[in-house]
């Protein structure tokens, strides 16, 4: 079992969908779903007392708080509105990486290596032990390829009852990686979208 931080410790860390609240409704609603939220978290992660440290790396930083503060969105607000706040927030943090990444990517010989490191973070962040399955392929210089087969967003997310965040997942990549200046990142389509894979194409152009 992994030493996990406390509800509390972890919503500490999400400003950016707080601000979001903030953003959408007076800041004494936002505190009480907030708080609503925190609780929940917690009982959620009693539910997933035993999990292995690997996959705590995506429950704890992300589902798990994510599908807490949904949930307790909806109930409040209804399902559009709870949506559109965990994906507003989504697209605000993503944006401001993607904009980190491209301007590294201008950066002479980083474009290399960013293809280079695609292997070991799969495999160290998203492999076997983080809870997904892969296909991963021959190395081909200049690209990376691999699928996800089975992945710990939607399982947990579906489990969880509110499948439909997974999505917001999977156009995170979209977001982050989908307009880097000599970059293509291509897909066909991922398991939160009903694909029977997540693939993933990352090459140099």
């Amino acid at each position: 079992m992994a030493d996990r931080k406390t509800a509390a410790q972890i919503m500490k860390k999400k400003g950016v969908i707080r601000a979001e609240l903030e953003r959408r409704m007076p800041k004494e609603q936002a505190d009480a779903l907030w708080r609503g939220a925190t609780e929940r978290l917690a009982s959620i992660m009693a539910r997933y007392a035993d999990l292995p440290k690997g996959l705590c790396l995506h429950t704890d930083a992300r589902i798990f708080p994510s599908a807490a503060i949904y949930l307790t969105a909806k109930e409040r607000l209804g399902r559009e509105a709870a949506f559109d706040i965990v994906e507003g927030a989504a697209v605000e943090l993503t944006g401001r990486y993607a904009k980190k990444l491209a301007g590294l990517m201008r950066v002479p010989g980083m474009r290399s290596l960013f293809i280079r490191i695609w292997n070991p973070l799969t495999r160290n962040m998203f492999g076997p032990d983080n809870g997904f399955q892969n296909r991963f392929y021959p190395r081909v210089k200049g690209e990376y390829r691999m699928d996800i087969l089975a992945c710990p967003y939607f399982r947990y997310f579906t489990e969880l009852g509110c499948p439909e965040l997974t999505r917001v997942f999977c156009e995170n990549d979209d977001r982050m990686y989908g307009n880097l200046p000599g970059i293509a990142f291509e897909r066909t389509g991922t398991l939160g979208k009903g694909a029977e894979r997540c693939d993933f194409c990352i090459r140099k152009v």
